[in-house]
């Protein structure tokens, strides 16, 4: 491609002289023989039911109209300084065609990578003039990290420091993928953290992926962030998000990116429609506990009334540890302290990994911290079960089974693991 001048404009007036417009409403913008126009995505609050933002992409055509490719676009500059007009003259026309939207409260997302936020410093404070320039609030916008490396982790947070001192939010972008990581986020300590949509793609996937997208985003809230599901495409997908809790949530199910134009989103009707199915999907789902429960709660009475009747844990809980699921059985006092041996199963031998033999003697072990004995303390006499986690005891995952009961003037708690697998 003709990469046209050599001259670089960096001022907001000699970014301003290469747009115009091309449409009611609607602006583009010159860069090295190229024209640049905005297409904007809704950004949803599920519990809203609306749309809450809008993020601005760029679209690159060739001066007789022809559509390019992003990709090509920001191949385009050679040097820092070019890095630094491209990035300029998109939030330039960005803010411009924003305005011509009739919305005068949600949020405009614009991206700013890494390396051009890091050194935009070094020319002048041209956000905070662009934004008296179109007497645009900053609190409408959300500047987007998005994910690359940076070789200044310093100069980017001193950055992200100063669109906050102006009012803005900011988001890190791509979660989950590259150098975006809690790592970032305890370093920026964004007000938005954007899933990458390749989490939501494994989570439809895998199950345990979706049991640890909870956690994830259950942690995130827990560091003050809001959390936005990038990539949502299909239904099942929409499904996921809900059930594990993001604030937002942005893609081509709800609406595409439309240049020159308000996005069309799904009706706010359709919103109410999905979320009404995924509450009747919880209430038609029987709660999987329960019936595990009553399967295992026999087991465990017998082992109980042996124990009392002073058999050893091997023999007392043999109906549990012949149990095709069970990998193995052990007590505790009420303080967490593992009381004699472990009774393995059949199963632990195929559970226990080799590399893990350093793990597999528990005889006394401290096992206060577990939330299964926390549980079983709480609710005397019932039987409680956990979620599938890791093992401690040789890195498999399992399910914890836990019964406080009386023996003598003592509270033992009998346990017993399942694969989880």
């Amino acid at each position: 491609m003709n990469r046209g001048s050599k001259s670089v404009s960096l001022d907001i007036h000699s970014i301003d002289q290469t747009t115009r417009a091309i449409a009611p409403g609607e602006w583009s913008a010159s860069f090295m023989n190229m024209r640049l126009r905005t297409a904007f995505q809704p950004i949803f609050s599920l519990s809203h039911k609306r749309i809450v933002g809008y993020e601005a992409l760029v679209r690159p055509f060739t001066t007789e109209g022809q559509s390019l490719s992003p990709g090509l676009l920001f191949q385009q500059p050679r040097n820092e300084q070019e890095n630094v007009q491209l990035d300029r003259a998109c939030r330039f026309l960005h803010m411009k065609n924003f305005q011509g939207l009739p919305d005068d409260i949600n949020w405009l997302f614009i991206n700013v990578s890494p390396e051009t936020i890091a050194i935009g410093h070094r020319y002048d404070s041209f956000f905070g003039k662009l934004l008296e320039h179109f007497n645009f609030p900053s609190h409408r916008v959300v500047i987007e990290i998005v994910e690359q490396p940076t070789c200044d982790g310093d100069s980017l947070a001193q950055a992200v420091e100063y669109y906050k001192q102006l009012g803005c939010l900011t988001a890190l972008d791509d979660f989950g993928a590259g150098h975006s990581n809690f790592e970032r986020v305890w370093a920026l300590k964004p007000d938005i953290v954007k899933l990458d949509r390749s989490m939501i793609l494994r989570a439809s996937e895998e199950s345990r992926i979706r049991q640890m997208l909870n956690g994830i985003v259950s942690l995130l809230h827990q560091a003050g962030c809001l959390v936005l599901m990038e990539g949502v495409e299909t239904e099942e997908q929409a499904m996921i998000a809900i059930d594990c809790g993001v604030d937002f949530v942005q893609g081509f199910y709800f609406a595409l990116p439309q240049i020159g134009k308000t996005p069309t989103p799904v009706p706010a009707s359709d919103l109410g429609k999905l979320l009404n199915d995924y509450k009747q999907e919880v209430k038609d789902k029987a709660d999987p506990t329960i019936a595990v429960r009553d399967h295992y709660f026999p087991f465990f009475n017998n082992a109980v009334d042996k124990i009392r009747e002073g058999y050893p844990l091997s023999i007392a809980a043999k109906s549990l540890t012949e149990h095709h699921t069970v990998t193995r059985c052990y007590m505790m006092d009420k303080d967490g302290i593992q009381i004699g041996e472990t009774a393995a199963s059949n199963n632990s031998a195929s559970a226990q990994n080799p590399k893990f033999k350093p793990l597999e003697n528990t005889q006394s072990a401290d096992w206060f911290r577990q939330h299964y004995l926390r549980r079983a303390l709480s609710n005397p006499n019932e039987l409680q079960i956990t979620r599938p986690y890791l093992s401690a005891t040789g890195a498999y995952m399992c399910v914890t089974l836990s019964l406080l009961f009386k023996s003598g003037d003592k509270d033992i708690i009998i346990c017993c693991d399942i694969l989880a697998d």
